[in-house]
């Protein structure tokens, strides 16, 4: 039984918006951070956003800076990521992860092999 669950992806055209949702619900262990990553066909699964579990700070890169914003709903044990300016580029599978290294640390928790547990994925395509 998966323990994330992501959902919320769709077709769009260029310069629309889409939210997805990771459903943590079912998650019953500490976790530090969820994060939110995306592969495209062909490419590297790469890192898009973060959110911790402790402060609530959240952590972008660079490529989605001001378009997208991750955010989280503690009594649902749901994580978001709105995703507003869709690109062609865009286009990807986007998976939600979670990290159970409770150890502090400074910064965004965006390398995958520091995320232990992963969702299945849901597809985002924009195109016109």
């Amino acid at each position: 039984q998966l323990q994330l669950a992501e959902s919320g992806g769709d077709l769009v055209h260029p310069g629309g918006s889409l939210r997805l949702s990771c459903d943590a619900s079912r998650f019953t262990r500490e976790y530090y951070a969820i994060g939110w990553f995306r592969q495209a066909p062909g490419k590297e699964r790469e890192w898009v956003s973060c959110i911790n579990s402790e402060d609530g700070d959240t952590y972008y890169a660079d490529f989605v800076k001001g378009r997208f914003t991750t955010s989280r709903d503690v009594t649902k044990k749901t994580v978001y990521l709105q995703m507003n300016s869709l690109k062609p580029e865009d286009t990807a599978i986007y998976f939600c992860a979670a990290d159970i290294d409770l150890l502090p640390r400074a910064g965004a928790t965006d390398l995958p092999n520091e995320y232990d547990y992963w969702g299945k994925g849901t597809l985002v395509t924009v195109s016109s």
